[in-house]
């Protein structure tokens, strides 16, 4: 009586199973992390001309047209050098968070964007992290043109420090979201090219160079209208005391949901590309 042949060991059904392969979880917050963002802040702090730029041109600037009014006051008795220190903080937020948003051009010439599709980081995340980098060297622009103003003299109460300088930065979201929206909107070397003139006619015409009392009256309605408007005036109320306007409110709200919504759609856009 013949047996069938033993089954060979290399196709058995009872050898062990093959390893599990890892759970690969998405990370927490779809990848906004502190060591993401502290490498983004690394890289932009490395670069000479954007400090240059951002950080040390409008305290220059302060120390060039601020200082020869020093003993001239406003009309609550307060000095012009504080006025022009906030002024110029508000310029240096603004270019501050609108350069490092607009480094995303840069990077998508580059193909990060594409390296970035492969990893886990999700685009919200990679988003956030460009808006946090932006937003914390805007910080740090306002806190060093404030330092300089103090060095210089500047004597404000301790509340206006406080309050001016809040709004200057909380008010350079706007600029954030404008750097995002320029950066997915134009080719890598054209970026600066856009950025410097527009920032500097937006400040002529939203008061930060000169008061917007000066301008023709024409000027001065079309100034109100805009981004850079809402934020000087927000920035200036604690020391001139005028108040703060539903007006300033609605145009940097208007602006910020304005450029979001632009960087957004332009960011799908780019992204559905990869």
């Amino acid at each position: 009586m013949s047996t069938l042949p033993a089954t060979p060991a290399a196709t058995r059904t009872d050898r062990p199973d093959r390893p599990t392969p890892p759970d690969r979880r998405l990370p927490a917050l779809g990848g906004f992390a502190p060591a993401v963002l502290g490498i983004e802040l690394r890289r932009v702090l490395r670069n000479r001309r954007t400090l240059a730029f951002t950080l040390i041109m409008p305290a220059v600037f302060f120390l060039i047209f601020g200082l020869p009014q020093r003993g001239q006051t406003l009309d609550n008795g307060r000095p012009v050098t504080a006025y022009v220190m906030i002024s110029l903080a508000v310029y240096a937020a603004m270019v501050a968070t609108t350069s490092a948003g607009g480094a995303v051009a840069t990077e998508r010439a580059l193909g990060w964007s594409r390296q970035l599709r492969l990893t886990p980081l999700r685009p919200t995340a990679y988003v956030a992290t460009k808006v946090a980098t932006a937003m914390t060297l805007g910080l740090l622009a306002v806190v060093i043109e404030f330092v300089v103003g103090a060095a210089a003299g500047v004597r404000i109460p301790l509340d206006v420090w406080l309050l001016s300088g809040l709004a200057a930065w909380l008010g350079s979201l706007v600029f954030a979201a404008f750097g995002l929206f320029i950066g997915y909107l134009v080719p890598a070397e054209n970026v600066m090219q856009f950025i410097g003139p527009i920032l500097a006619v937006l400040a002529m015409f939203g008061g930060l160079f000169v008061p917007v009392e000066v301008l023709p009256h024409v000027l001065q309605q079309a100034a109100k209208f805009t981004p850079v408007y809402g934020m000087g005036e927000l920035a200036r109320a604690p020391l001139t005391g005028d108040g703060v306007s539903m007006a300033g409110v609605a145009n940097m709200v208007f602006w910020t949901l304005a450029f979001g919504i632009g960087a957004a759609r332009l960011f799908r856009r780019d992204t559905a590309r990869v």
